[in-house]
């Protein structure tokens, strides 16, 4: 999964919701980093998550990649320190790693306060397709 930008789903009470993400692929985990907000939330609830990625060539040809896996929050709190900086040393390796899990289109008066969360995902299943013009 040499990509950096992925879409993201995630379920509550059978409704899906779905975000695009940056992440860095290493030991079968998906590391990501997240402001608060309604995919933690809901990933907090359930942790069954899909991710997708896909590649479009310059003609009609496409690639497609969906991940199932499990969330799992890295806290120093929860005895995750490694984890988390692992993290860290994978997704700053780009200097935009951590743009838009901070950056909110509306803002809220108090978003300097909320806490970033660090995040992987344990990857169970991996699926693929592909189409080419030929």
């Amino acid at each position: 999964m040499a990509h950096r930008v992925g879409h993201l789903a995630c379920a509550r009470d059978g409704q899906p919701y779905i975000v695009p993400f940056y992440y860095a692929y290493a030991d079968n985990r998906l590391y990501a980093f997240s402001m608060m907000g309604k995919k933690i939330d809901w990933m907090r609830i359930n942790p069954l998550v899909s991710v997708q990625v896909d590649e479009h060539s310059t003609t009609r040809g496409w690639k497609s990649v969906v991940v199932d896996g499990r969330y799992e929050e890295l806290s120093d709190r929860t005895g995750h320190q490694v984890q988390l900086d692992h993290a860290w040393s994978l997704l700053s390796k780009h200097a935009d790693w951590w743009e838009p899990g901070a950056l909110k289109p509306t803002a809220s008066p108090d978003a300097e306060h909320l806490p970033h969360v660090f995040f992987s995902i344990f990857v169970v299943e991996v699926s693929g397709r592909e189409a080419s013009e030929s």
